[in-house]
Parts: C-alpha cells; structure tokens; sequence
C-alpha cells in the first residue's frame, strides 16, 4: 500500500425485473470474479446497518456488494464492472474518506462517470491539491 486513496463503491443491480433470488446468484458470482481482480483492494457483500429489531448478528443485502479499490485502478474495475453488468440498472455510491455520493448507471458511460466523481470528491478532499 503506497498510501494511495482508497475509493469504496458499494453496488447493487437494481433492475425490478429480477427476484431476489436471481439478484443473489448475479452478486455471488460477481462476487467471486471481483474478488480476483488485481486491482481490488477488498470486496465483500454489503451488510444491512439497520438490521430489523429482533433480528441477531448481521444481515448482509441481497444482490448488494462492496469494492475498496485505489484511485489508479478505478478506471478498471468500473470498466470490468460496465462489462459484467451493462445492461443491467445500478445504484452505485462512491465514498471517498467521510463524503459519499449515490449514483444510480443505466449505462457503461454513466458507470464510468463515477471515476470523475471520485476524482472531484478526492480533490474536495484535499481542497484541490489532489486534482
């Protein structure tokens, strides 16, 4: 780790015409092809922050996965991403330290706009000394 800034995307595939079962075994599998990736730092399924009262432990969401993925490599895994599930509808949020933003792809071309919102949320950071 080179200190480089670390990007976390949390997705989902939000297309109303799947069940939940389906949803899952599309987030398992890419799960499993994210997990091999190089440029990954960590991915994981999403867990449930406001779990239902009564229910214990931890709950991950259907179909919902997390990335952590350095700024360098973002490009790469967003374009693997558009290849996996371009024609499928996300909701995407990129959080860079403590700011987020909630993006939501119909297609490859909004996906890849998620690296420029990256890079804005970066240099923000940094008021404007990582841009």
């Amino acid at each position: 780790m080179t200190g480089e800034p670390i990007i976390k995307f949390t997705f989902a595939v939000s297309d109303p015409e799947l069940d939940d079962e389906r949803r899952q075994k599309i987030a398992n599998k890419l799960l499993q092809e994210i997990r091999d990736l190089d440029e990954v730092e960590k991915a994981d399924r999403a867990e449930d922050l406001n779990p239902e009262a009564g229910s214990k432990g931890f709950a991950t969401l259907i179909g919902v996965l997390t990335a952590e993925v350095s700024m360098k490599n973002v490009k790469s895994f967003l374009g693997f991403l558009g290849d996996r599930l371009a024609d499928k509808p996300m909701k995407i949020s990129v959080k860079v330290g403590d700011k987020e933003v909630n993006i939501e792809a119909k297609s490859r071309k909004e996906l890849l706009e998620s690296e420029r919102i990256a890079k804005d949320l970066l240099a923000a950071m940094g008021d404007g000394k990582n841009a």
